[in-house]
């Protein structure tokens, strides 16, 4: 038995001001419509969760559930922080792979607040204790990240910049991304900095947002599933792959070892490589989480596309650009839309999903039949979802 994307759906990300229920709603509608089924078909829902949002959003799929009307559907609420799509992506697939369930509908919103995010929960979430103790907010920890590749590779902030162009490029084609404009290097150079190197347009913005996915089984979806979920990837660190790395200090070990040759976003994508019996030569396309411009870089390297090092090629060559090789956020990624956190990794399968479909529009990427989509949540929430096309 395989699962197919019967249906994808999103909101447009911004700063509307609404509750996190209204840009899921819309999702979840949009992606029946896709899928032409109704509420009523759907027999599993899984919420991914957002913790900023109070008790309706720790208990997503129930509040969704409830505004669509009950129907006596099973549910499932899930927080991984940002791989919480995924991890939704995840719980439904396997549901209806134990042949539980035939539909299954994935939904994640957020009404982020406005700047930078801050802990909400006390004083034992990691991010006060990260903020408290180093200091390292998330523009630092992404500046040092930055920091690393300049004295180890040798990349610039032009190179950084040069990202930003490329999504802000693919974005502007985005009707669902937040920000629809071209940028400029020498605008990315004139932005206020923020954590050095980093400057105001090298990070992503935070923002509100809405997407969602309608998983079936093949015997249920016939010939309509065009685009099969060929692995999800949940993984955790294993030791001793697992010294200080800002993003996920929780969960890191403290003993003495040398740093690891790979980093944790590595295993992230190697285990979704072996489930799906594929490899990264094998790609038609990726979304990786570009947290800031320098970490777009990071991806690169950790999902196999290069060499340690030689990231800042790919960029300058155009290969990781829309009509190039191997494009890499051609939906405009996190330079374009800005951080909804539950819906992310949900949004990006949605990318996926348009992009094997061959209905991506403008930014369409030519014979396209394999895209992998990945991101990092803190505490050692790793994420990939692999895609294929049956075009």
């Amino acid at each position: 038995m395989s699962v197919v994307v019967l249906g994808a759906g999103m909101h447009p990300w911004g700063k509307q001001g609404r509750p996190f229920q209204e840009y899921g709603l819309a999702a979840a509608r949009a992606a029946l419509k896709d899928a032409g089924l109704t509420w009523p078909d759907v027999q599993y829902v899984v919420g991914a969760d957002t913790i900023r949002n109070g008790y309706p959003g720790l208990v997503s799929a129930a509040t969704f559930s409830q505004a669509m009307g009950w129907t006596g559907a099973r549910i499932a609420s899930c927080y991984a922080a940002c791989a919480s799509g995924a991890q939704a992506i995840d719980i439904a697939r396997a549901r209806i792979l134990a042949g539980l369930c035939d539909v299954a509908l994935v939904v994640g919103a957020d009404a982020a607040p406005k700047g930078f995010f801050t802990p909400v929960g006390g004083e034992n979430d990691p991010d006060h204790l990260r903020f408290r103790l180093l200091g390292a907010t998330n523009p630092a920890y992404f500046a040092l990240y930055a920091r690393r590749r300049m004295a180890m590779y040798g990349d610039t902030p032009d190179d950084f910049a040069a990202v930003k162009v490329k999504n802000s490029r693919a974005g502007a084609l985005n009707p669902y991304a937040r920000y629809r404009a071209e940028v400029t290097a020498e605008q990315v150079a004139a932005s206020p900095m923020v954590a050095d190197p980093l400057r105001l347009l090298d990070i992503c913005a935070t923002s509100d947002g809405g997407a969602a996915l309608v998983l079936a089984s093949r015997r249920y979806a016939g010939s309509r599933g065009a685009v099969e979920i060929a692995a999800v990837s949940t993984v955790t660190p294993t030791y001793p792959n697992t010294v200080l790395e800002l993003p996920n200090f929780a969960t890191d070990s403290t003993a003495a070892v040398p740093p690891p040759e790979n980093p944790f976003r590595t295993d992230i994508a190697r285990a979704a490589y072996e489930e799906a019996g594929l490899g990264p030569e094998d790609l038609s396309l990726a979304e990786v989480y570009d947290l800031s411009t320098a970490l777009e870089l990071d991806w690169y390297e950790d999902i196999g596309l290069c060499a340690r090092g030689e990231a800042a090629k790919l960029v300058r060559s155009g290969e990781t650009a829309l009509g190039g090789r191997l494009p890499v956020n051609p939906s405009g990624g996190l330079a374009s839309f800005g951080e909804a956190i539950p819906a992310q990794a949900i949004a990006q399968v949605c990318e996926l999903t348009a992009q094997l479909r061959g209905t991506a529009g403008p930014r369409q990427v030519e014979k396209a039949r394999v895209g992998l989509a990945a991101n990092q949540g803190l505490f050692g929430h790793g994420s990939a979802v692999i895609a294929t096309s049956r075009r």
